[in-house]
């Protein structure tokens, strides 16, 4: 079949290979592709695995073989899928707990943004606890986890803060749910409850300086690519203890499909809906991994198979 693969020739570190078709386990189905999303952590990864990788953690199609313990949807179902891998491929074969029946009303195009991106965002709110009320902090707002940050940060109650390198980064961020939003930090006179931070280094420094007693850095990603240093003592004295808390979405969880059914529910209601700031065929991955890696992308970037 054909697929997108670990290229170290390609300037974009990925190209186009024929690789074995997938042979599902007992309790995975078969998933012909249709449409896929791009993710910060997958250039990352073209430049560290073999050669040859199939690569893609998001995918959306129509099932092809159902699994064969019966778990799982049925042959023809439309579905949202999550995998460390091989989401970039004509074929994916997934198992059944990391899938989703897609709604007739939701595009499969636009389903494909949700597993990592949306994903995580739910889970990091989920981790921290109730919000309604609370000052919620979202830096690197207008990439793909950011714009879905906000959302749900938004529709769980917050008074959200959205944080973005640029003004022109802000753009639309109002519409989705926003309260403020500011470039950087340093306009931020008051504490902040809950950071979902996605940038690391200086900025995650600054963040968890923001915090009031008893809130939590929620660490996403680390978009900056520098180290955090923190002042001596910085994280000392307080009354009530703050957090600093990893967010895994990765593979190995078993929730993942009840998350897929609470996303694709506010999308169906129109609550939620994905910042797609690029869409094309496949055929044009370079250039989708080029304005991912270049920070020239708002939102989520996604794949048509065709």
């Amino acid at each position: 079949m054909r697929a997108i693969v670990v290229d170290p020739a390609a300037a974009s570190g990925v190209g186009f290979a024929e690789a074995p078709e997938p042979e599902p386990g007992p309790g995975q189905v078969l998933i012909d592709v249709r449409h896929t999303s791009l993710n910060s952590a997958e250039p990352f990864l073209a430049g560290v695995l073999e050669p040859g990788t199939v690569l893609g953690f998001d995918a959306t199609g129509i099932v092809v073989a159902a699994a064969a313990d019966g778990s799982g949807p049925p042959v023809g179902s439309r579905v949202v899928s999550y995998a460390d891998h091989g989401g970039w491929a004509r074929l994916r074969a997934v198992d059944s707990i990391d899938v989703a029946v897609v709604p007739d009303s939701i595009e499969l195009g636009v389903a494909a943004t949700l597993p990592v991106a949306a994903g995580t965002a739910l889970r990091a709110l989920r981790q921290a606890g109730p919000v309604a009320g609370l000052r919620v902090l979202v830096t690197g707002a207008s990439g793909g986890v950011g714009t879905f940050a906000v959302q749900l940060a938004k529709i769980s109650g917050a008074h959200v803060i959205a944080s973005v390198g640029a003004v022109e980064r802000g753009a639309g961020l109002r519409e989705l749910g926003a309260d403020e939003v500011v470039v950087g930090l340093d306009d931020i006179d008051r504490p902040v409850d809950l950071v979902i931070d996605q940038v690391g280094g200086s900025a995650l420094v600054r963040a968890y300086a923001l915090l009031a007693e008893g809130g939590s850095v929620q660490s996403v990603g680390w978009a900056s690519g520098q180290a955090a240093v923190f002042p001596v003592a910085s994280t000392l004295g307080r009354r009530q203890p703050i957090s600093l808390v990893s967010v895994y979405n990765g593979g190995g969880l078993t929730d993942r499909g009840k998350h897929f059914r609470i996303l694709l529910d506010l999308m169906e209601a129109g609550r939620l809906r994905p910042a797609i700031g690029w869409r094309g065929s496949w055929e044009r991955v370079g250039e989708a991994v080029s304005a991912l890696a270049g920070r020239t992308l708002a939102g989520k970037a996604v794949l048509d198979l065709g």
